[in-house]
């Protein structure tokens, strides 16, 4: 492979009966990986003793083991985030802290990334390990609306082990759920034909609990609003709003328009429901048209000005050395 610095990310929840496994997993798998890397644990406000595991077993392994706690639980999406901002590597792989991915898998996505000169490489869950009416069948309804929403024709879009090239995965920020759709994101910044997606290994889940459910599909529906308003309008609203508000506004124009004929021609037209529906439409219109003046405005201040972050962390990291990378012998 083209030399480089892998950063290994993996944000954990409540993940205390896997927290020191989870940091002898992937150091084993990596120890004789043959360039420099390091493995960035993201403890999203853990109520149990996870924190407090990863920072023993982290002062064990090595500094190239580094641990960022969060104030609270801000979810996985942000955890995510703060993983990719105290990340260092040139490349970076995520993965889920429940151990059912296979960390031995990342030397296959990394290798795929940097040969192909690709920007992300997605894990595909070929054989998944989880029960099917609460993980399968949901989240193959999820994978099937998502890559109609976003074009993208990705088989899993679910599975948490991807490899991104640092410098493209820095140009999105994560917010709210948004790492279900980290290809639909990574779209808005580079091409499809730079991402692609490999099998990977899965496995059932031996220790703790799921932090999954039914509940993340309805979150999925919402979501998938978002994304199909961003991709297509991201940076562009007031074409969406001016759309709408020259539809319904030109709508309502042409109802008053025909009561105004209908007045001329000497009918009584102040109790006809259409007057009042066409005066609501040109009224709704110019909401629409105002609308999108002020998202154009509040667009242009997010790209001018800087961005506020999803997390909150704390300053203590577990050695964090700048030049602590794990390095074969």
């Amino acid at each position: 492979m083209p030399a480089h610095r892998l950063s290994v990310v993996v944000p954990m929840y409540n993940e205390e009966e896997l927290a020191r496994d989870l940091i002898d997993a992937v150091n084993n798998a990596l120890a004789e990986y043959p360039h420099p890397w390091e493995l960035v644990v993201v403890d999203d406000g853990s109520r149990d003793l996870t924190w407090q595991f990863l920072k023993e077993r982290a002062l064990e392994v090595g500094p190239h083991i580094r641990v960022v706690r969060l104030l609270r639980n801000f979810r996985q999406t942000a955890a995510m985030q703060a993983g990719i901002d105290a990340a260092r590597g040139d490349v970076i792989v995520t993965m889920d802290g429940d151990l059912q991915n296979d960390p031995k898998d990342i030397p296959l996505l990394v290798r795929k990334l940097l040969e192909e000169d690709l920007d992300l490489v997605a894990g595909w869950r070929q054989n998944r390990q989880d029960g099917f009416f609460l993980r399968k069948l949901p989240s193959r309804m999820a994978n099937h609306l998502i890559r109609s929403v976003s074009g993208l024709a990705f088989q899993d879009l679910g599975c948490s082990l991807k490899a991104f090239r640092t410098e493209v995965l820095r140009k999105i920020r994560l917010y709210g759920e948004m790492h279900r759709f980290i290809p639909a994101w990574m779209a808005t910044v580079t091409s499809p034909d730079r991402m692609a997606e490999v099998a990977v290994s899965h496995y059932a889940r031996t220790k703790g609990q799921s932090k999954y459910g039914l509940s993340r599909t309805l979150r999925v529906l919402v979501d998938l609003l978002s994304i199909h308003f961003f991709l297509r309008f991201g940076t562009r609203p007031g074409h969406f709003f001016g759309g709408l508000g020259l539809l319904v506004g030109g709508a309502g124009a042409l109802m008053l328009a025909y009561m105004a004929v209908l007045k001329m021609m000497g009918e009584s037209i102040g109790t006809r429901p259409l007057m009042f529906v066409g005066f609501f439409c040109l009224v709704a219109g110019l909401q629409f048209l105002t609308t999108g003046v002020l998202s154009e405005l509040l667009m242009r201040t997010y790209f001018d000005g800087g961005r506020s972050m999803a997390y909150h962390t704390t300053t203590q990291k577990v050695l964090d050395d700048a030049e602590a990378w794990h390095v074969k012998p």
